[in-house]
């Protein structure tokens, strides 16, 4: 991996251009030099959930995107890592993070997504600001020595960062830790839906389906593959992180256009694996923000945002277009790909398999493993 200005310096449009065509022409693909045994008691034991849950509360994680908190006071009140957390923008415009609980009773003081200028506590009406200060306790004279400045909202770091939504329950977050974040999302992209929808599989195996793309043309034969390639993929580790670029057959349009000419917009889907447990998809009319929430060892639940993409060939996108695309995507593999983590969950605890093995066309997978792993010993 180079590194240029602190940031990782992946292959720019051009280079991957010429790569995918070298791997078209020679029938190969990025290879990984490492295969993988991950044990299948990972997928299935309580203890290692726990260990999971622990390490991505000590990780900056993806929240939401920038744009999900428009303006002042717009907020998104949701569980991560299974603590309720409520993400808020100020009146100074800066984000700030808080465990979702009443300092009264625990009751959570936000539900959902909207745009507030206090938090008011349904239960006893005990009132924050979005500073996550306590402002009012109704019947004050029933609480004595109660003191309200020591009964704030309690605050977890949160950063942005690229355009996302960066939290972490323990500790604080350092510009060190998100110096492999890239710039993902820009202000100017509009969100067009958010969304969530839960599935009976380990996290790990969802996240899986979206790192390779040797399965394309046996899963996906009828959705995917008339339009994609099998097998022909571009990986690079950054880091925990990965990009993995799945290239369109309508590449081969660029065969006889001067390399400086070339553009790469809607030709190719380029899919960025932000450890541990979230995605950033830019397809050819949108880009999703995916985090996989671990609900249990074998349960999990999809945390989805999608944003229009600013253009393609010069050309403005609609949302209407936008919208098209999420559903092509949808029909077109990635409902398979949730089905295929669900059906492999259920043969988990079959003992047809002591592990998973990763081979050298699962560069991605692997490189995700190691750093899970290392992670994990390195609590």
């Amino acid at each position: 991996m180079n590194v240029s200005n602190g940031k990782p310096r992946l292959l720019n449009d051009q280079e991957v251009i010429e790569r995918i065509f070298s791997h078209i022409d020679n029938n190969t693909t990025d290879l990984g030099d490492t295969v993988w045994k991950e044990p299948v008691e990972h997928y299935q034991s309580q203890q290692r959930f726990n260990a999971e849950i622990a390490l991505l509360k000590r990780l900056p994680v993806p929240y939401c995107p920038s744009v999900a908190l428009p303006e002042k006071g717009s907020y998104i009140a949701r569980k991560a890592a299974g603590t309720p957390l409520v993400v808020v923008r100020g009146l100074d415009g800066t984000v700030r993070a808080f465990i979702n609980a009443c300092r009264h009773r625990g009751m959570q003081v936000a539900n959902g997504s909207g745009c507030a200028r206090s938090f008011v506590c349904p239960y006893h009406a005990w009132t924050y600001n979005l500073e996550g200060k306590l402002k009012k306790i109704p019947g004050q004279e029933g609480f004595p020595g109660v003191n309200p400045a020591e009964h704030g909202l309690v605050e977890v770091s949160a950063m942005e960062q690229g355009g996302i939504v960066y939290v972490m329950q323990e500790g604080q977050i350092t510009p060190e830790m998100l110096e492999n974040s890239l710039d993902y999302f820009t202000p100017e992209q509009e969100m067009f839906e958010q969304g969530d929808l839960t599935d009976e599989a380990n996290w790990k195996l969802l996240a899986e389906t979206l790192m390779e793309g040797y399965h394309i043309k046996s899963l996906h034969k009828e959705t995917f593959y008339p339009y994609g390639l099998d097998n022909v993929t571009l990986v690079e580790n950054f880091g925990s992180n990965s990009r993995v670029i799945f290239p369109f057959r309508r590449i081969e349009q660029l065969r006889d256009v001067a390399p400086e000419k070339r553009r790469i917009d809607g030709l190719v889907t380029s899919v960025y694996l932000l450890f541990p447990n979230a995605s950033v998809a830019v397809l050819s009319k949108h880009t999703s923000l995916v985090i996989l929430e671990p609900l249990s060892p074998t349960q999990s639940q999809w945390v989805v945002y999608r944003m229009v993409n600013r253009e393609t060939h010069g050309q403005k996108i609609t949302v209407d277009e936008a919208r098209r695309d999420a559903v092509f995507v949808n029909e077109s593999g990635q409902d398979e790909d949730r089905e295929a983590a669900c059906a492999i969950q259920e043969s988990v605890g079959s003992n047809a398999n002591s592990h998973f093995t990763f081979g050298h066309f699962e560069k991605a997978i692997v490189n995700f493993h190691q750093s899970l792993a290392s992670h994990l010993d390195n609590k």
